[in-house]
């Protein structure tokens, strides 16, 4: 059995796609490993990394369709289930529960 524990999202918008992730509810922080990019990360329950680097010498992520569910008391969106769409075109589907427990 195996199971996710990354998502790495490259994008030439890097400020944006920070501040529309982070409106969702993304606990991001940031960080540079090294002599690498600086980027963002946020660690999701049950241990999944989302991280969002510039493209650099990586070509931007093309499309993508990400679900992500989140705490009311974290997010800019009301409670209940929402389709958007980050800087970049990728499609979030959005569920904000009323429950930190999310």
């Amino acid at each position: 059995m195996g199971a996710v524990s990354l998502i790495v999202i490259h994008t030439d918008r890097l400020d944006e796609c920070r501040r529309f992730y982070a409106d969702t509810g993304l606990p991001l922080s940031r960080e540079r490993h090294g002599s690498g990019p600086e980027h963002y990360a946020a660690v999701l329950d049950g241990g999944v990394v989302l991280e969002l680097y510039p493209t650099g010498r990586r070509a931007a992520t093309g499309y993508l369709r990400i679900g992500l569910t989140v705490a009311t008391e974290h997010s800019a969106f009301p409670p209940g289930r929402h389709t958007l769409t980050d800087p970049d075109g990728r499609t979030v589907d959005l569920t904000v529960a009323l429950s930190s427990s999310a």
